[in-house]
C-alpha cells in the first residue's frame, strides 16, 4: 500500500516458506505488511511500542517485534509468523496443541506473540526450568492468564521432547492465527 507520491520500495519477504513481494513506502512496519498487504493477521498490533510483545514474530529465526522493524528492513528475510506453526494438514504445532490442553488463553490478543517467543526459546532450551520459562516470557503481556498455564504448556512440551521445529512451508490456521 503506498501513498501517493511518497517513495516507494519493493520488498520481497519470505513469510511462512512461501516469497511474497509488496511496494512499501519506507516507514511501513512489518506487522502491517504482514496484516495489510499478504493478509497474516495473526500478528497483533497491542502497544505498537515493542513493550507488549503481541506482534513477536521469528524474522531469520530471531524473535522480533514487528512493531519496531521496517518492513524494507525486512527485504530479503526470513519471516515465520503464527499462521506458519499449524502443518498444512491443520495439525497443530506441539506448543499450539498444549495451550489448548492447558487452556493457556483467554482472548487469545497476546497468544501469536507468546507461542512465536516461545518456540523460539523452546528451539535453544529444549529443557528449561519454570523460573527459566518465566523469565523467556518477561517480554510478552497478558492480561487474562495469569501466565501459569502458558508456563506449564511451555513445560509439558519440554518434557514431552516433542521437536520444536517449524513445520513445511504450508500455511495453516490454528490457535492464535486469527484475527
Amino acid at each position: 500500500m503506498t501513498t501517493p507520491g511518497a517513495i516507494a520500495h519493493d520488498i520481497a519477504v519470505t513469510v511462512n516458506g512461501t516469497e511474497r513481494r509488496a511496494r512499501v513506502i519506507p516507514r511501513m512496519l512489518l506487522a502491517d505488511a504482514l496484516r495489510d498487504e499478504w493478509g497474516l493477521t495473526g500478528t497483533h498490533l497491542g502497544c505498537e511500542h515493542g513493550a507488549c510483545g503481541a506482534c513477536t514474530v521469528l524474522v531469520d529465526g530471531e524473535p522480533t517485534r514487528a512493531c519496531l522493524m521496517f518492513a524494507v528492513q525486512a527485504d530479503g528475510c526470513r519471516v515465520e509468523t503464527v499462521e506458519g506453526l499449524a502443518d498444512g494438514d491443520g495439525r497443530l504445532h506441539p506448543l499450539q496443541e498444549a495451550f489448548r490442553t492447558r487452556h493457556a488463553l483467554q482472548c487469545g490478543f497476546c497468544t501469536p506473540g507468546i507461542l512465536m517467543t516461545l518456540v523460539a526459546y523452546l528451539k535453544l532450551h529444549p529443557a528449561p526450568s519454570e523460573a527459566e520459562v518465566r523469565e523467556a516470557l518477561s517480554g510478552n503481556l497478558c492480561r487474562c492468564t495469569g501466565y501459569q498455564h502458558i508456563v506449564q504448556a511451555a513445560l509439558d512440551v519440554a518434557a514431552g521432547g516433542r521437536p520444536l521445529t517449524l513445520p513445511s512451508p504450508q500455511r495453516g490456521e490454528g490457535i492464535g492465527g486469527s484475527a
